[in-house]
C-alpha cells in the first residue's frame, strides 16, 4: 500500500528542498555540466522547471514575474520556490483550466504535475552535479506502478524517452528512472 501523501503544499516544501540543496550545492561552472536528459545541461534542469511551470499557472489566473534564470540560477530558483510555495498555502479556492489536463484545483494541478517533475528532476541534477540521489525507493515504486498502465499516453506526448532496459533486479529508483528513458548508470 503507497504511503500517504504529506499534501501539496508540504510536499511542494520537501521535494523543493532537495533539489535547493542541490541548487545551492552547484558551482557556477557546474551549470554548464551535461545532464542525463539529451541535449540538457544542469541550468536548463532548473530554468526547465521554473519557465514551464510559471506558464502553466496562467491557466489558474496566476501571473507571477519572470525571472532571469541565466543571470542567476540559484537565485532565480529560491525566488520561484518561495512564489509557488505562496501559492500552494493559499490556494484560494482556485481552478486550474488546461486544455491537457483539464480542471483540477490549482494546489492538485501543482502536486501531480509541477511537484512531481521537481522530484523526478532531482534525480537529473544529483546525477549532473556527479551526485547519487536517493528518491526513495517506495515513493519511486508507487511512481512507476502508477506510470505503466498509462504508458503509450506517457510516450506519445514526447516528454519521456524510450525506456532504457534494467534487470529484474534492478532497485525501484533505477527501474523508474529506465522507464522514463534515464540510463541509471548514467555519469557526467
Amino acid at each position: 500500500m503507497a504511503p500517504a501523501s504529506p499534501g501539496p503544499a508540504r510536499q511542494h516544501a520537501d521535494d523543493a528542498a532537495r533539489f535547493t540543496a542541490l541548487v545551492e550545492s552547484a558551482s557556477a561552472a557546474d551549470w554548464a555540466r551535461p545532464s542525463p536528459v539529451a541535449e540538457w545541461t544542469a541550468f536548463d534542469i532548473v530554468r526547465h522547471l521554473v519557465e514551464w511551470s510559471r506558464g502553466f499557472l496562467k491557466g489558474a489566473g496566476i501571473e507571477l514575474p519572470a525571472l532571469d534564470v541565466e543571470a542567476d540560477p540559484a537565485a532565480a530558483w529560491k525566488q520561484h520556490v518561495t512564489d509557488i510555495q505562496a501559492v500552494l498555502d493559499d490556494p484560494a479556492g482556485r481552478v486550474l483550466s488546461n486544455p491537457n489536463t483539464g480542471e483540477m484545483p490549482v494546489d492538485e494541478a501543482i502536486d501531480r504535475f509541477y511537484t512531481a517533475d521537481v522530484w523526478m528532476h532531482s534525480w537529473d541534477l544529483a546525477k549532473a552535479l556527479g551526485r547519487e540521489p536517493d528518491l526513495g525507493q517506495e515513493r519511486c515504486a508507487t511512481a512507476l506502478e502508477a506510470m505503466r498502465p498509462i504508458e503509450p499516453m506517457l510516450r506519445d506526448s514526447g516528454q519521456f524517452g524510450t525506456a532504457v532496459p534494467v534487470t529484474d533486479d534492478a532497485s525501484p529508483q533505477d527501474k523508474l528512472m529506465a522507464f522514463l528513458g534515464r540510463d541509471p548508470a548514467w555519469r557526467p
